[in-house]
């Protein structure tokens, strides 16, 4: 079986007191309160159940709860007998219940977990695929200490293949948004599903990528457009509010450039535009997450993670992905034009992150990291890591 981890990572850093360049007008030196912890919470092992732990989501609920889900896996593949189990923290990420089943669909496919608080109805929705052909949610109005009987929403989204023709549909992973209006948007990506070669599911290329939303907290869910399908094979993507109350989308991509690609909609759902690469936000090709940080002097920050491997040029897949190493931070002021902050979390092999942030500012990731030789893509453990944003900007910003 999986295995719940004990051994935790620890490193306090408590910086002596300096003179610090002020980020806001009143803006105080802090650099004294930076902290940095680490935690397993997952790990693979050679007698366990499962073989992959794969697809981090996080959430951090109003009363410093916080969700923690991965996608546990009999066999490296995205077509492995699949399910989701949870673990749940009572006290911000320092203590964690064990692991449950969450949602498993017998001998197929549970993944993609995405969730999202819903801070008009007080209830987490949960959202995942199964067999990449339907899409589910679920409800806790108990902070996850207990979900509803799952539901299918894929009747819903048919306006879909009036637009493009599907049978592969997938949404997040990682944490949906809610708008200041009330609306849910989680993104998806969609791909025709022609049968592998090898006889096992369906291929996940080519693909573009879209949203789903909802304006009655989850009752029913409307397709979004489709982003312009000018870059190669738009895939997971993950969403956040900008300055302005528009979305801007963080998209995945296989264009050679081996960049981030942004789009922008006003509303979250239609109008989205050309999808832009981004030169500073370099991807081996791999999922990001991106979070809105807002509190202390300035009030609207986005917090970006992903592996920046760039001196690792060599494809290790036939698709062209790279080596996923290095998984780094970085802190943008004006809606990711540009980022003023970088700085590594995890030096080593890691790969996909989720983001969340805890009523007291502290900041919380979940990726996967660590090597186990069987394939390049998966990873040993699943592990959170707690810090604030001293941390991250060595004293020169704060959320408090």
């Amino acid at each position: 079986m999986l295995t719940q981890t004990r051994r935790t990572i620890r490193s306090l850093t408590f910086l002596a007191c300096a003179a610090f360049v002020c980020v806001g007008a009143h803006a105080k030196p802090n650099a004294e309160d930076a902290f940095i912890e680490k935690e397993n919470l997952f790990e693979v092992t050679a007698e366990g159940k499962y073989r992959s732990i794969r697809i981090p989501c996080l959430l951090a609920l109003p009363d410093s709860s916080v969700l923690a889900f991965t996608s546990a896996r009999t066999a490296v593949s995205d077509w492995a007998t699949i399910q989701l189990l949870m673990r749940r923290s009572p006290d911000g990420g320092k203590s964690w219940e064990p692991a449950r089943v969450v949602a498993e669909h017998g001998d197929g496919v549970a993944d993609n977990p995405v969730a999202i608080w819903d801070d008009k109805t007080k209830e987490v929705i949960f959202m995942y695929q199964v067999d990449y052909a339907r899409v589910y949610t679920m409800r806790s109005r108990d902070g996850g200490k207990t979900f509803s009987k799952a539901e299918e929403i894929t009747p819903q989204l048919a306006a879909f293949q009036a637009k493009y023709k599907w049978s592969v549909i997938a949404p997040g992973p990682g944490h949906g948004i809610q708008l200041k209006n009330g609306r849910l948007v989680v993104p998806v990506w969609l791909c025709p599903g022609e049968p592998n070669k090898s006889g096992k599911g369906k291929a996940h290329r080519p693909s573009v990528t879209s949203v789903i939303y909802s304006d009655d907290h989850g009752k029913s869910w409307q397709c979004g457009d489709i982003l312009p399908d000018t870059l190669k094979n738009m895939n997971e993507t993950v969403a956040v509010e900008a300055s302005d109350g528009g979305v801007l989308l963080f998209v995945r991509n296989e264009d050679p450039s081996f960049r981030k690609a942004i789009a922008y909609s006003k509303d979250g759902a239609t109008n989205w535009t050309k999808p832009t690469l981004h030169h500073d936000l370099y991807s081996p090709i791999c999922f990001a997450s991106v979070l809105k940080l807002t509190g202390g002097e300035r009030k609207h920050r986005i917090l970006f993670a992903n592996p920046d491997s760039r001196t690792k040029s060599r494809s290790v897949v036939k698709w062209g992905g790279r080596l996923r190493e290095n998984l780094t931070l970085k802190l943008s002021y004006d809606d990711g034009k540009t980022w003023a902050y970088s700085k590594v979390l995890e030096p080593g092999r890691a790969s996909y992150s989720d983001l969340t942030v805890l009523p007291d500012g502290t900041i919380l990731c979940l990726y996967e990291q660590g090597w186990i030789a069987d394939n390049y893509y998966n990873n040993r453990y699943m592990t959170v890591a707690r810090f604030n944003l001293e941390w991250l900007t060595d004293g020169k910003d704060s959320l408090k």
